[in-house]
């Protein structure tokens, strides 16, 4: 099944070329032990730089993540084969045992050692999912707003079914822009709660913490075959000024918690 989704998310980026997305940049529906993760922390879209430096020059050689047109070998997606298929399936799978951007994923493991679960090693727990499979040329939050409600629908149905594939019974998602365009995709609205722990501190007036918790069965109308429990918070733990480590550590008390209870 997961190698369906993979075809059909190659299949969309001829179709996105002329777009917003880098094209020559293979789809990262996920990152790290997918299938068996008991955890799963959840994003927007994969960062260029997942497949570029700073400056924008393409990764290649020993400092390439994941797989690229060029590394394949191909000149556009059409032209992939099943070898190609899965040389990007098992990149997806192995990403946390290659080259994985630790600046970005650190963060997120130190908000996961509440858990007991982790991104790394070869008895992984924990993986992480992209709302978008697509890494864009911008940030997500320069892209118009009709270009990110056509990515978010063109990938729902695929997330929906590789939600039902894996085993997690736990998403996390990582800042309030995830969380609005998690409600968005999956057609469910999440319960806030106020969390005094969490404020980050200010000049002035400290920036107030908020959690989001729900339940759910489906995503975008179709069955997931079991409850997922969804949690979020609204700090973006890599992008929001100022995020402290007392804020991380009760942020990662209280996913902790949700987790542990539903072992």
């Amino acid at each position: 099944m997961v190698v369906s989704v993979f075809a059909d998310h190659i299949d969309e980026l001829d179709r996105h070329k002329d777009g917003a997305v880098i094209p020559w940049a293979c789809p990262v529906p996920y990152f790290g032990s997918a299938r068996t993760a008991r955890v799963a922390t959840v994003g927007i879209n994969p960062s260029n730089l997942e497949f570029t430096d700073a400056a924008g020059t393409e990764l290649i050689g020993s400092t390439r993540r994941l797989p690229t047109l060029g590394s394949l070998g191909i000149e556009r997606w059409a032209d992939a084969n099943s070898q190609h298929l899965r040389s990007v399936v098992s990149a997806c799978d192995g990403y946390f045992l290659g080259k994985p951007y630790d600046r970005w994923f650190r963060v997120l493991e130190r908000m996961l050692a509440g858990t007991g679960c982790t991104y790394y090693g070869p008895l992984a727990t924990a993986c992480h999912l992209d709302l978008v499979a697509f890494a864009t040329r911008q940030k997500w939050s320069s892209l118009a707003g009709n270009e990110r409600g056509q990515l978010i629908d063109d990938n729902s149905k695929s997330l929906a079914l590789l939600l039902r594939w894996m085993s997690a019974n736990v998403l996390v998602l990582n800042g309030r822009s995830v969380v609005k365009a998690f409600e968005e995709s999956a057609q469910v609205t999440l319960t806030p709660e106020r969390m005094h722990r969490w404020d980050l501190p200010r000049a002035g007036k400290a920036v107030a913490g908020f959690g989001y918790l729900g339940v759910i069965d489906e995503f975008a109308g179709v069955p997931l075959g079991r409850e997922i429990v969804v949690a979020g918070f609204n700090h973006n733990l890599q992008s929001s000024f100022g995020v402290t480590g007392a804020a991380i550590h009760a942020i990662s008390d209280w996913v902790g918690a949700i987790v542990k209870g539903r072992r």
